[in-house]
């Protein structure tokens, strides 16, 4: 009896343009899709994950813009995108004053920065992304430039298990 690959065989084994279309669905920075796709095959999941963490410090600035890029604001999650609704379902029925402070502060936000805050939104409420929207205001451009990073590697650490889980 012949084994079935799972998950991770099967995206390891992909077509280079297969691979590069569903590492992009994860994390926008065709940057960052070539560097994980460059270390396949993965011997299990945590190389897998161990490539995200790499290709994440290797990033650039415009790299980071790029991945980004592919992301919602916090507080409007992309109609009709499973995953940004799944990812922002702690803003489902909040109370409409606070989603207008969220708004608020999101757009001083990227006035300041120049791009959307980024947090993994996974598991937080609204009041706790608008607490830490507030708080990371104060940093400047190169303090926050790292916590990005650092959110970014969270959320495709968990798009990445989801993809393995769900395959």
């Amino acid at each position: 009896m012949t084994k079935q690959p799972d998950a991770l065989d099967a995206l390891a084994a992909a077509p280079a343009a297969e691979l590069r279309e569903t590492l992009l669905e994860i994390c926008s920075s065709p940057s960052w899709a070539a560097a994980v796709a460059g270390t396949r095959p993965w011997s299990d999941r945590d190389a897998l994950l161990a490539a995200n963490a790499a290709a994440m410090t290797a990033l650039t600035v415009r790299d980071l813009e790029d991945a980004m890029a592919g992301h919602a604001r916090i507080g409007k999650p992309k109609t009709g995108d499973a995953t940004s609704e799944r990812e922002q379902s702690g803003i489902k029925g909040v109370d409409p004053m606070l989603l207008d402070e969220l708004h608020e502060a999101n757009a001083a936000y990227e006035a300041k920065f120049g791009h959307v805050f980024l947090i993994c939104a996974t598991g937080r409420t609204a009041e706790t992304m608008l607490a830490s929207l507030r708080e990371r205001y104060r940093n400047d451009a190169a303090t926050e430039a790292e916590i990005v990073r650092g959110e970014l590697r969270k959320i495709n650490d968990i798009r990445i298990n989801r993809l393995l889980d769900e395959s």
